[in-house]
Order: structure tokens, then sequence, then C-alpha cells
């Protein structure tokens, strides 16, 4: 992922697609039921009773997953893991993969030394926007699944699973509508993307150049917590406009959503699950990192000096 400081090995843009794939998707699978807090978090909004303000039904990390776990059962907290393993296969192996050979690109093949921290920001905004256009689909998917909360007797569930919901959604809503949220999305995933590899590239490398510390799994780990909490800090508002806006289809634009959400929540509602974000975040860049970074070995060759 990340530069190999003088080791003589050799991994093909397959090898890095798949390594990526694999990481991200066991990341997904241990962290999404926190994700799917932040999304309950993030989509609900001030309800207003006469001249009384209701009580949240969703208060924190913990209490979130607690009301998930009681009213609709253990599994609920892993709903949209389906779409979730679709969109880190396309996005996550596309996004990690192509950050190296990218970050190449920008710096040219014939560059020595470190790499500037703006080509490495640039190649992950790249990698970022185009690997989430490709996964859009899959993206809307996941959050309308997470979004569906308990519902009233006799009420039947938008969607019956994954493929079910690609279907309708395709069926009453057109080709088109598997790209709504595109602009928040892309907006969102460019800059956590070059949030979370540009900060694990950077801080790893500093890390590296303190004596005593050595490219290990302690190594790993700090980076990962750093490029987490990165993510968080600069991703959270357009994070919270993204899922706003694929979990309901009643705003008209990403303006629209984020002066509406302005408007009627105030501005802390873009740091809206800023704890469960950071606790998924964070745990979900430890875990992809390193588990990457043992993946990878797996598909690395040693070439000549």
């Amino acid at each position: 992922m990340v530069a190999d400081h003088g080791s003589k090995t050799e991994i093909s843009f397959a090898g890095r697609f798949a390594s990526s794939a694999i990481a991200a998707c066991f990341a997904e699978l241990c962290t999404i039921p926190l994700d799917t807090a932040k999304v309950r978090l993030q989509l609900q909004k001030k309800a207003a009773m006469g001249d009384v303000v209701a009580i949240p039904k969703y208060r924190g990390l913990l209490g979130t997953v607690a009301t998930i776990a009681r009213e609709e059962g253990l599994t609920a907290l892993w709903k949209g893991i389906i779409p979730g393993l679709h969109r880190q296969c396309l996005f996550g192996g596309l996004r990690i993969g192509l950050y190296e050979p990218v970050k190449s690109f920008y710096v040219g093949d014939n560059f020595v030394g470190d790499i500037p921290l703006s080509k490495k920001i640039l190649a992950g905004l790249t990698t970022g926007a185009l690997a989430i256009t490709v996964a859009n689909p899959t993206d809307l998917v996941k959050v309308r699944l997470q979004a569906e909360g308990k519902l009233p007797p006799g009420v039947p569930r938008r969607y019956s699973g994954a493929m079910n919901a690609y279907y309708t959604i395709l069926r009453q809503e057109g080709l088109g509508a598997l790209w709504t949220g595109l602009g928040p999305n892309i907006a969102r995933n460019a800059i956590i993307n070059a949030a979370e590899l540009a900060s694990y590239d950077q801080v790893k490398q500093t890390i590296l150049k303190i004596p005593g510390f050595t490219d290990n799994i302690f190594t790993h780990l700090l980076a990962g917590l750093g490029a987490g909490f990165f993510a968080v800090c600069i991703g959270s508002p357009v994070d919270v406009v993204k899922s706003r806006m694929m979990g309901d289809s009643s705003y008209k634009s990403t303006l629209d959503c984020f002066i509406k959400t302005l408007k009627n929540d105030g501005p802390f509602a873009f740091y809206k699950g800023f704890v469960p974000n950071f606790g998924r975040l964070g745990s979900w860049n430890v875990i992809m990192f390193l588990t990457l970074e043992q993946v990878k070995k797996l598909f690395t060759r040693q070439v000549p000096s």
C-alpha cells in the first residue's frame, strides 16, 4: 500500500486489488454494527410534538446499538452487510489498489526520496472519486437497508434483501436512481480516502524514521488510528449529507440537503454520530490496514536488486 522503504519486492495491480478487497471486506464485516448505528444517528431528525421537542429515539453509540438490538434483534446491526461487501470489493479494491500506481504517476517514474504529502493527498482524492463512481449503487442499497428501522405490524419492508433492493430501485426509480447522492458521495469518499490513505502513508513514514520503530504491527496500528481520526474530522459533514440524501429522496440536491439540515437541525447536525463515526472509521482503518499489510505478503514476490 505504502512505500516499501527499500525492500526489493514487487506486487501486481491484481495483487493490490485482491489484497485491498480482502482487507476492506474483513474490516466491513467486523465494524458494520457501528456503521448501522452511525447511519441511524445521522438520519435522525428533530421531532417536535406541539411546543415540546420529543426525546430522540437514538442516543449515543452504545445507546443506538442497544436500541436496534432490543427492538429489531442482533442481526439488524448487520443490515446492509451484503451490499456493504459488494461495495468494499469494488470501492475498497479500487481506491486502495490504485493508490500506489496513481501516486507514482503523479511524481513520475524517476522520482527519488520521500513523496510529498500533497501528491499523496492528490492520489487519494483521485482514487476515491474514481472508485465510488463505480461503486455508488452498492453504497445506496447499503444505506437504504441500514436506514429502515422497526416497522409497525402489518407494514411490509421496502426491500426483502440486497438483490431485491437493486431490482426494485431500478424498476421503480430508473437506472439513474442507483447513482443518487453521487455528488456528495464523490466529495465524501474522495476527501475521506485522501485523509485515510495519505495520513496512513505519512504517519507510517514519520514513525519509521523514529529510532526503535520498525515496519511492524504496532506501527500499522498507530498509523491506522491516525488515518481514522483524520478521516472523521474532515469527512463528517459530507458523510451526513450523503446519508440523508440516500436515506430520504425528498431532497432536491446536495445544496438543498445541506441548507435544510443546517436550517432545521443546526450546524452541529453535520457532526451527528461523530463518536460512532470515529469508532467505526477508527476501528475500520486499524483492522483494514493491519489485514492489508499481512495479506499483501501473499501477493508480493521478490525481484532482483
